[in-house]
């Protein structure tokens, strides 16, 4: 299986499983800025969404964001490939993990219309549902997505994959924000796992690593290292 790097961040594997990635969020609900879904609540989303899989097939998830440079999951295969239909936005409001509760932060999610770069993962089919298990203890933690099959087209022609879609419905949704307002809240959040900007910057270097560019995403840098002057 592929290797992590254990310097990325403390959303690890072991973090994820063992529940203390959700510890993280209590502060959050207690304040009543979130609420975190049930063991019983993920885990009827994760089977509903593999029961459209082929059963025992492998099942390939599309990353955007802090899934292509920490994974935190088991894979076989990885590779680039295009999504159309969805850009990446920092939509979601976050008050954990690279922000607090003083320290309101914001993350990626796919919003309609475009199209979106990033990688792939494949996990064999018979490690599918503890994998996804790990996936959902991540991306569901709040049911801030709605996972969703989509189709990514990559060198060998256009495969079905999971992705995560912003929630719309759920409170910490934040819509459009303007372009200042975004790097303002990314320059000075901060929490238990780093800094957003730190976030925002790790994505870049990936993106730039695997030859791909985001324009969004380089002008909120951008601005935010301006702002440094």
């Amino acid at each position: 299986m592929a290797p992590h790097d254990p310097d990325i961040s403390a959303v690890s594997r072991e973090r994820l499983r063992s529940g203390a990635f959700k510890v993280m969020l209590r502060e959050a609900e207690r304040r009543g800025l979130l609420k975190i879904a049930s063991d019983q609540e993920r885990r009827h989303s994760r089977e509903q969404i593999l029961s459209q899989a082929n059963p025992g097939a492998d099942v390939w998830v599309f990353g955007y964001g802090s899934l292509m440079w920490n994974p935190a999951f088991q894979y076989a295969d990885r590779c680039i490939t295009t999504l159309h239909g969805y850009h990446r936005r920092f939509c979601l409001w976050t008050h954990a993990g690279r922000a607090s509760v003083e320290s309101p932060g914001l993350i990626l999610a796919l919003e309609p219309g475009g199209s979106c770069r990033g990688e792939a993962f494949r996990i064999p089919g018979r490690q599918a549902e503890s994998e996804l298990d790990v996936i959902w203890a991540r991306e569901m933690v709040a049911m801030s997505y709605r996972p969703s099959w989509v189709t990514l087209h990559g060198q060998s022609g256009p495969f079905r994959a999971i992705t995560f879609v912003s929630n719309r419905a759920e409170q910490r949704y934040a819509g459009r924000l303007p372009a200042d307002q975004v790097a303002a809240t990314l320059a000075r959040a901060s929490g238990p796992l780093g800094t957003a900007r730190d976030y925002l910057e790790r994505t870049v270097a990936h993106l730039q690593e695997l030859g791909l560019s985001d324009r969004h995403l380089n002008e909120l840098l951008s601005e935010i290292r301006r702002n440094d002057d």
